[in-house]
Formats: C-alpha cells, sequence, structure tokens
C-alpha cells in the first residue's frame, strides 16, 4: 500500500526538522568548543563625567570664551563677569586694613613725646596754684585769728586749696596714664579688627578672582548656556564640559559569573565604531548589591537573572569614546593580568 501524499509531506517536514535540531546542536558544540574558556564577554556603555560651570559670586556676565565642541585644558579661561564693583570692594577694604593697622601700631607706641611733655607741664601749673593756695590759706589763717578777716573769707580761702589740691591729683594721673600707654585690652581689641579687615580683604581678593571662570580640567565643551550681558547668580550654570578624563565603562554581570571577576582585572574595551582598535582598562568597581531588589525566596533558576553592576575604568581613552556608546568589554579571567 503506499502512502497519501498527506503522509509523505508530514514524513518530510519530520525530517527537516530532525535534521535542523541535530544541526543547531552539532553548531552549538562546535560553538561551544570554539569559544576560549577562560574569557569573559560583557557589554555596556561608555560613561564620561560631565561638570556645569558657573561663577561662585552673582554679576554681570562680560566674556565666553569657548563655543561648542572646543577643546579646552585645565585653567583654561571660559568666561569672565564684570570685576569693577569686585575691584572697588577690594579697594575700599584695602584702606580698611590700613586704617587698622596705624590704629595698632598707635596703640603699640603709645603716646607721643609732646603729648607727655604737655601733662607733665599741667602737672607743673597745678602744683604751683597748690602752693600759691596752701600760701593764701595759711595767710587767712592768720587775720582770722587776729580777727581783721570774717569767716567767709577764710572759707573761701580753704575752697581754693581743696580746688587745687584737686587739679593738682587730677593732672598727675593723666600724666601718670599718658606715661604708661595704652591698656593692653585696647591693643588686643586693636589686633582683633586689623585680622578682621584683613579677613574681609581676603573675601574680597577671592570675589574678584571668582569673576574669572576656568576649566578645571581637559575636557570639551558640551554646551554654552549663558551669553556677555546676562546676569548670572551663583546657582546660574554658564557652560556644560564633558571631562577627557576619567572614562569608564558601565556593563553588568550575571550572578554565576560574578566569582570570576575581581578588582584591578585588566580588561579590553572595543566600539563599533573602531572593533579592530580596543583600548585597555581595567576593573575598578562591583557592585555588592544586585541591580533590583531580590524576591526573598529565589529559586536556583531565578538567581542566575541576577545581575550586578560594574565600572571598567579606561586607562587610556581617546576621542572615539563618546557619553552612553555601546561597547565591548571583553575580559580574562585566568592567565596574566588576570
Amino acid at each position: 500500500m503506499k502512502p497519501s501524499p498527506k503522509t509523505g509531506a508530514i514524513l518530510a517536514l519530520v525530517v527537516i526538522a530532525v535534521g535542523i535540531g541535530t544541526w543547531l546542536v552539532l553548531s552549538g558544540r562546535l560553538v561551544a568548543r570554539s569559544a576560549p574558556p577562560n574569557s569573559l564577554t560583557l557589554y555596556g556603555n561608555v560613561d564620561v563625567r560631565q561638570v556645569e560651570l558657573g561663577f561662585r559670586v552673582a554679576g554681570r556676565l562680560k566674556t565666553v570664551d569657548l563655543e561648542e565642541g572646543q577643546a579646552v585644558r585645565a585653567g583654561a579661561l571660559m568666561a569672565s563677569l564684570d570685576a569693577q564693583p569686585f575691584e572697588d570692594e577690594l579697594h575700599v577694604a584695602e584702606a580698611d586694613v590700613a586704617a587698622q593697622d596705624a590704629n595698632l601700631q598707635k596703640l603699640l607706641g603709645g603716646n607721643r613725646a609732646p603729648e607727655i611733655a604737655r601733662a607733665r607741664a599741667a602737672v607743673d601749673e597745678a602744683s604751683a596754684s597748690q602752693q600759691n593756695a596752701r600760701t593764701a590759706l595759711k595767710r587767712a589763717q592768720m587775720l582770722l585769728d587776729s580777727g581783721a578777716m570774717p569767716p567767709s573769707t577764710y572759707d573761701d580761702a580753704v575752697a581754693a586749696s581743696r580746688v587745687a589740691d584737686a587739679r593738682l591729683a587730677s593732672a598727675s594721673e593723666e600724666h601718670r596714664l599718658l606715661v604708661q600707654g595704652f591698656r593692653s585690652e585696647d591693643i588686643s581689641a586693636g589686633r582683633a579688627m586689623l585680622q578682621a579687615t584683613r579677613a574681609r580683604l581676603n573675601a574680597a581678593q577671592t570675589s574678584l578672582g571668582d569673576t574669572r571662570l576656568v576649566a578645571p580640567s581637559d575636557g570639551v565643551v558640551i554646551s554654552r548656556v549663558r551669553e556677555p550681558g546676562a546676569i548670572v547668580s551663583p546657582s546660574d550654570v554658564v557652560c556644560v564640559l564633558s571631562l577627557t578624563q576619567s572614562v569608564w565603562v558601565r556593563a553588568y554581570v550575571a550572578e554565576p559569573q560574578l566569582g570570576k571577576l575581581r578588582l584591578g582585572m585588566e580588561v579590553s574595551v572595543t566600539s563599533d565604531t573602531a572593533p579592530s582598535r580596543p583600548v585597555r582598562g581595567h576593573l575598578g568597581f562591583i557592585s555588592p548589591t544586585a541591580e533590583f531588589t531580590p524576591k526573598s525566596v529565589e529559586t536556583s533558576q531565578l538567581r542566575t537573572d541576577l545581575v550586578y553592576r560594574l565600572r571598567i575604568i579606561v586607562d587610556e581613552p581617546d576621542a572615539g569614546l563618546h557619553q552612553g556608546m555601546p561597547v565591548t568589554v571583553h575580559i580574562q579571567t585566568s592567565g596574566p593580568g588576570a
């Protein structure tokens, strides 16, 4: 009995399916055998540090010395503010320091010789007045005893003598203070005032320096946000700089392969644009936790789905690596460099 055409078609399909399955199994074995047993291939994306640059002081933007895509070196001037208001504040601070320094020198030096001499002369004058008042008091006492002077006139002579004594004491004390000089408390206060004015001077100098925006490191300008003439505050971004150092690759590794990795392992990174030009790097960070929150109980099948974040630091980055670019990471898990 001959098989029907329908049965023949089914047998043919079964034969083809068996052949394809056999080929896939053999192919898989060949691939598995040809793959290096001590290598690990991961896939990730390039991360480049970006810095949003701005001024620490508020002011009017005077110049912007850059364009988008322009490469800059560390310390290069990128923008500047109108410095005139800050220069004026600096001049005021310098004048305050000079005044306080002169005042402190006065306190330390004490009173001048002519001032002391004038006080000495006042003491001599008060002493002469005292002697004259005492002589007049003695004369009045004699006249009062002889009945030639009324008591009221004698009382005036007594009061004049006492006034002369007080004036002499006052002049002598003033002379003593001038000779002694200023109090230690006044000198300490003068030093403190001088330090305060110097601190304000330093702050004014810092503010003047902050009117210049310089590149913190080598990089490429990727955004120019503000233009000359704009009023900016310390929270405003003037430009965005993409740093050439450091460059790293963010990749992920499955939990079963995590034990093959350790910090410092050498890796090579290739991109689709230059697959034949790998760049060197090393493993700089392995996340201690999985990227997602695991369930309270994980089966052996679910545990293989856990991934851990890696950071591969590119040792010698080139201009071909850009933010977000997909790359391939090759790691030798044993042998030299592993």
